[in-house]
């Protein structure tokens, strides 16, 4: 075995242990795949995972604290740690344990650069923003938080058409939103609010309706309105489903499956997203994998 095979299957050893240890039902999702694509599954949730650690944990614990240096903490940090991290993306500088697996991964499947890009762009739009002026605003930042997650399990498939991902980006954009709206009162208290202003003005619903976790009828005319328009994501993504074939059918229906039964539970709960968190049963690990994997549940 060369040094260089040994450093890529260390790699993706340690892509496996951080999948593991960050997400107990992960290999869930890793099991839906086809055979002899898990560990690559497993480079491409470390990829998205370690992304958003650079962008939410503490400096310290980043990787890049010794080669940045001991800047103040705080958000100046994350930007530099996550300018390092697109560095070293682009240069190939397998500096990090899961790099050398993630390009082996995108070498081996003929990936662009650009879903990996937009991944760590969405980090750096979470360091400037904690609320969206316009539904077209948070659909922004939906496209480089999930929709890259979804076209990468595609090239996992083999799906490499546009008109497929393009479909694939209404069903990663709604389960997004569908963990949006089931963690309003988890948001809240990291100061993120996914409920576009527009549409609490629309609807007479506060930012202190949230904080107080206040059901009126504002706020459930609001979940409505923010629910079809979800469902509405969903079933126009359902058509990518008869563009594939095998295994990769089954699963990315059974995922939109998973965001549609969790928005059917917040509007059977009267929109009460306070009191009890919409949870689903048989379909209850794929989803949480499936979530985990689009770093939707940070």
């Amino acid at each position: 075995m060369s040094r260089v095979t040994s450093a890529i299957d260390a790699s993706y050893a340690a892509c496996e242990k951080l999948a593991r240890s960050h997400y107990e039902n992960f290999s869930v999702g890793s099991a839906l795949l086809p055979k002899g694509t898990k560990k690559h599954l497993w480079a491409l949730y470390s990829f998205a995972r370690t992304t958003d650690d650079l962008g939410d944990e503490p400096f310290d614990s980043t990787a890049y604290r010794e080669a940045l240096g001991r800047l103040p903490h705080g958000k100046t940090d994350r930007l530099a740690a996550l300018n390092a991290w697109e560095r070293d993306l682009q240069s190939s500088a397998a500096v990090h344990a899961v790099l050398p697996a993630v390009l082996d991964t995108r070498r081996t499947f003929d990936m662009p650069l650009e879903p990996f890009l937009k991944l760590i762009e969405a980090n750096r739009m979470d360091q400037r923003a904690s609320r969206y002026a316009t539904y077209a605003d948070l659909a922004h930042y939906c496209d480089h938080s999930a929709n890259p997650c979804g076209r990468m399990v595609l090239f996992l498939f083999g799906v490499r058409d546009d008109a497929a991902h393009t479909l694939s980006d209404a069903t990663c954009t709604a389960l997004q939103l569908t963990n949006f709206w089931q963690d309003i009162a988890v948001d809240w208290k990291k100061d993120r609010v996914y409920l576009p202003q527009e549409d609490l003005r629309k609807f007479g619903a506060t930012e202190a309706d949230i904080a107080a976790g206040v059901v009126n009828d504002a706020f459930r005319a609001l979940m409505k309105f923010e629910v079809d328009r979800t469902r509405a994501l969903f079933k126009q993504g359902l058509a990518l489903i008869d563009r594939l074939t095998g295994r990769a059918k089954f699963d990315i229906r059974l995922f939109s499956l998973g965001g549609q039964r969790v928005l059917d539970l917040i509007e059977k709960n009267g929109y009460d997203i306070y009191r009890k968190r919409p949870k689903l049963s048989k379909l209850g690990k794929a989803w949480l994998a499936v979530s985990s994997f689009l770093g939707v549940a940070s």
